[in-house]
């Protein structure tokens, strides 16, 4: 088997006395999109500081381009781009500035960096604001140019947390575009998200954490069949409760989330017959996604 751009082996890390991430293993392979999808707390960001080498395990094994981590963590570096949760640009700088500074970091001659500047600003749609100051730039700009910075060495492995935090939709998928572009060029993405519609445009795989401990793992698309795999119909109104003893008999799965009941099935025709004579309902029905999955597997309570 080829060696992965990333492999844990039963990590394990406490804070305080609190298990934060609890015997995680996965594998990242060459030039695929892998997603820890889990809420908050879960353990994705802690998991992401221990593959950078920002944070030690306490328990098991980390390798990331070949190299143990964090032993030889600063020789992963040198092939990985960063993108933070929260974009830690130096605002009285400009957008050129900005990513001139920063290929200093990673010890490239001012004409290496001149060099890939242009096409930087190229892939973050900001040719136009080279010379403008960070501060002047609105959010999804600035989430833009943190992309294009963390790509200043050419990394080989993207570690991305939360990419799209306080974007505005048309923001978002401009990001979600940026990023697509980068796995057909053959990098490698490590992305931390709870944000579905992201993690199932963008992720060929999840790993799904709780608790630090991973309690599913494939492809988008699989995981919607495998723990879903069927229709959904949501009906708001009337008594969810009563609703829900009336439907059970005719649906996979039935679910009840504040005053909203979830039906499950593969053939919704004789739930919606039993609720055809009912006035005061308003019906939803919609394809499984990778919220049904996420709220299956994690709860549909509010997490601290």
């Amino acid at each position: 088997m080829a060696a992965a751009t990333i492999t844990l082996t039963s990590v394990r890390k406490s804070y305080n006395g609190k298990q934060v991430v609890n015997g995680l293993s996965f594998r990242v392979e060459h030039g695929e999109c892998f997603g820890l999808l889990g809420p908050n707390g879960a353990g994705k960001s802690t998991t992401a500081r221990m593959v950078l080498g920002m944070a030690s395990p306490d328990a098991g094994t980390i390798t990331v381009l070949g190299e143990p981590v964090p032993v030889r963590a600063r020789l992963a570096r040198r092939r990985i781009g960063v993108v933070p949760q929260f974009d830690n640009l130096e605002p009285g700088f400009t957008v050129r500035e900005n990513l001139q500074i920063f290929g200093r970091y990673f010890g490239m001659s001012a004409g290496e960096v001149e060099a890939v500047i242009p096409s930087l600003l190229e892939f973050a749609h900001l040719e136009s604001k080279a010379h403008a100051r960070v501060a002047e730039l609105s959010g999804g700009m600035k989430r833009r140019l943190t992309i294009a910075r963390a790509l200043i060495n050419d990394p080989q492995l993207l570690v991305m947390d939360e990419p799209a935090t306080g974007l505005d939709p048309h923001a978002r998928r401009l990001v979600w575009d940026r990023l697509r572009s980068l796995l057909a060029r053959g990098k490698t993405i490590l992305l931390t998200t709870h944000f579905m519609e992201e993690a199932e445009r963008l992720c060929d795989r999840l790993c799904v954490i709780d608790k630090g401990r991973s309690i599913a793992e494939g492809a988008p698309h699989a995981l919607i069949q495998e723990q879903i795999g069927s229709h959904v119909l949501e009906i708001y109104g009337g008594d969810s409760h009563e609703l829900r003893a009336l439907l059970e008999p005719y649906a996979q799965r039935t679910e009840v989330s504040g005053e909203t009941l979830f039906c499950y099935a593969a053939d919704l025709e004789q739930v919606r017959m039993q609720l055809c004579k009912r006035t005061g309902l308003r019906v939803l029905q919609r394809p499984a996604n990778l919220e049904d999955v996420f709220l299956r597997l994690t709860g549909r309570d509010m997490k601290d």
